[in-house]
């Protein structure tokens, strides 16, 4: 076993040693291999920096002739501008030399006009006073010729002077106006004209009185009852006057309130038809009638509210649309004549592009005041404007209802329409009946504010109001003076007359001459 021991042991003492010079042996190989390759390395380093320095001398020969050449190509370009520069520089100076030459020249002859000048100034100055003196001894020798002093003169230059100012401003007048009339007539004629022709309504003249047919002649006793007991119960239960006279099978009711005569005349014709006439049955008559007329004033609104197409219009204005049905002015109904300016105002707008349905509402409530005017105190505009602010209607309406006779100033297109409107419709032949004393104190106020002017000597209004012929002084006034006078006059008429349509003036103006032969 030790034997074994030993030769295991000294075989690894052997493998170990083995090992050692193995290794040594190959350290030793490496060396020498790192030796040679180290040593080609080092010649291929010197090669290789040999080389180096060969390129970089050649390219530093080629640099240097580079820059050589562009050292002399950037001093030919410098001297090359320098020769453009220098002769730039003396064609400056050759130009400057003749300005300077054309200056001095401009100069010597600015001098010696400036000397003619002064020299002509002065004889300007001598030629002004002799004629300063001329011009004072002719204003002397004018003064001694004419006899009027320079004062006077003038006076009557500048009354000349008016007079050519009168003729021009009357020309201008008149040329202003007639364009102006021509244009405005033209577009006025063609509106108005269109919406007459597309509301041709029916003119009716109502009288304060109402006639109720009889059956016969007896009647008339009954209606009158013993001792006139029926007459005057229907008269204290109505407040209408009957009227029994010699027409035959007929009585006439009498009163001023239309809606007390509409009742009066339904009731009697109720009494009438059933024969039975006594005071108790006259009351029950009257009372079914009244309710009858009144639910009849009703439709009536109703019926004038559709027809022109409102809507949303509150139940009480449509009640008292429904009474202008029993109210008159100069002989026309109210209520037709609203029905038609609401026609008239509606057209006008849709011509004009304002609101139609606006306008038509307008023209419909302009005279809602002359349902109220019997029963309470004030205008019919007032009241009108009242009621329309009490039933909420729109500030453009009430506007349009204070503003259609002229009483305020009419500031919407709204407002005019209607103003407009209310004239066609009264104004048209036939629609209303004047009171005879109102057209003759027209007629006066109309011929007194024409001979209110200077120069006027005599008036005549003629084609009942519609114009009015003026006969002015001839010594007063002058010819370009009349078409002043006239303009003033209708200014005055406008402003303080009402009337329908319009009013011509004409002014005429004549000289004579008169001598006899004796």
């Amino acid at each position: 076993m030790p034997t074994m021991y030993a030769i295991i042991i000294g075989v690894v003492i052997g493998a170990v040693v083995f090992g050692i010079i193995g290794y040594i042996g190959g350290i030793v190989h490496r060396k020498r291999k790192a030796e040679g390759i180290l040593g080609s390395a080092e010649e291929e380093s010197k090669r290789i920096l040999n080389d180096a320095m060969k390129t970089a001398e050649a390219k530093k020969k080629e640099t240097l002739l580079e820059a050589k050449d562009e050292i002399h190509r950037l001093r030919s370009e410098a001297e090359k501008e320098n020769r453009e520069r220098r002769s730039e520089v003396q064609r400056q100076e050759r130009r400057l030399q003749q300005k300077e030459e054309s200056l001095d020249k401009k100069m010597d002859n600015m001098e010696a006009k400036e000397e003619k000048l002064q020299k002509r100034a002065r004889e300007i100055e001598e030629r002004l006073a002799e004629t300063e003196e001329l011009k004072k001894r002719e204003f002397e020798m004018l003064e001694r010729i004419s006899g009027l002093t320079v004062e006077q003169a003038k006076e009557y230059l500048l009354q000349n002077l008016e007079h050519e100012l009168d003729h021009e401003k009357a020309v201008k007048i008149l040329d202003f106006e007639q364009r102006f009339k021509e244009e405005a007539d033209e577009k006025a004629r063609e509106l108005l004209g269109q919406c007459i022709q597309r509301c041709a309504a029916d003119h009716s003249s109502e009288a304060t009185v109402s006639v109720v047919p009889l059956p016969n002649d007896d009647m008339k006793g009954r209606i009158i009852g013993r001792e006139g007991r029926n007459i005057r119960a229907l008269e204290v239960a109505t407040g209408v006057d009957l009227i029994i006279d010699d027409t035959p099978e007929a009585i006439t009711l009498s009163c001023f309130e239309p809606v007390r005569r509409e009742i009066a005349r339904v009731a009697l014709e109720k009494l009438i038809a059933d024969g039975r006439i006594h005071p108790a049955r006259i009351e029950d008559t009257v009372e079914k009638a009244r309710k009858e007329v009144e639910h009849k004033i009703k439709k009536e609104g109703e019926r004038a509210v559709l027809e022109v197409g409102l809507h949303n219009l509150h139940p009480e204005l449509v009640k008292l649309l429904g009474k202008l049905q029993y109210r008159t002015s100069y002989g026309q109904n109210v209520l037709n004549h609203s029905l038609e300016v609401a026609y008239l105002s509606g057209l006008l707008a849709a011509e004009l592009g304002a609101d139609v349905s606006l306008a038509r509402r307008a023209g419909l409530l302009h005279d809602i005041g002359k349902a109220l005017d019997h029963e309470m105190e004030g205008s019919h505009i007032q009241l009108g404007v009242e009621a329309a602010r009490k039933y909420h209607e729109s500030e453009a309406v009430i506007h349009a209802i204070q503003a259609h006779h002229g009483d305020v100033e009419a500031k919407t297109v709204i407002a005019c329409i209607v103003q407009a409107a209310d004239a066609i419709s009264a104004a048209r032949p036939g629609a209303r009946r004047e009171n005879i004393e109102n057209y003759i104190k027209r007629l006066e106020k109309l011929e007194a504010i024409a001979n209110d002017f200077n120069g006027v000597e005599q008036s005549f209004a003629i084609q009942a109001g519609r114009e009015i012929r003026i006969m002015v002084k001839p010594e007063v006034i002058s010819d370009d003076q009349m078409v002043i006078t006239a303009h003033e006059i209708v200014k005055r008429i406008e402003a303080e007359l009402d009337y329908p349509g319009q009013v011509k003036v004409h002014v005429i103006r004549e000289s004579r001459a008169i001598d006899y032969a004796k």
